[in-house]
């Protein structure tokens, strides 16, 4: 009598782990691929051992938790980089470069600038004409911070 691959509980935790993993490549805030961790350990555990489905969720809760405890800051400040930690090479790919105002705005309310041949939301606290050049004084996540060129 054959069974499928498919009922064996160390593939089924290695599947739940892929996915998770895929899917922080398409959520933001690093959190789900520690549940990948946990849920690969417990892959392995179902490998080496023969575990109850008790144990094995306990497993991965405990790993995820700890793991995502004990590792999400070193991972992010090794690979990603934080507000702080920017170089200025970074900064200066906008800082003080031109954009060109695509629509009309000014203080409390949000426009669009291009620059680089992308179109980005933008705000000033000066009032800024629809074709008018600008200086981009910062960038804020998705946003340029700009005022007019004088």
């Amino acid at each position: 009598m054959s069974t499928s691959i498919f009922s064996r509980p160390e593939v089924i935790w290695f599947i739940i782990g892929l996915v998770l993993f895929l899917l922080e490549l398409v959520l933001p805030g690093f959190v789900i691929f520690f549940f990948g961790v946990g849920a690969w350990v417990t892959a392995l555990l179902c490998l080496i051992a023969n575990p109850g489905i008790n144990l094995q969720v306990i497993v991965f809760a405990v790993i995820s938790v700890l793991s995502l405890l004990a590792l999400r800051k070193i991972i992010q400040k090794k690979f990603f980089f934080s507000r702080e930690d920017r170089s200025e090479e970074v900064e200066d790919e906008f800082s003080g470069k031109e954009a060109v105002a695509v629509t009309g705005f000014g203080p409390g309310s949000k426009g669009k600038v291009e620059f680089k041949g992308t179109t980005w939301n933008a705000e000033s606290e000066s009032e800024i004409k629809d074709g008018q050049t600008v200086i981009i004084i910062e960038k804020d996540s998705f946003k340029l911070i700009v005022e007019p060129k004088k």
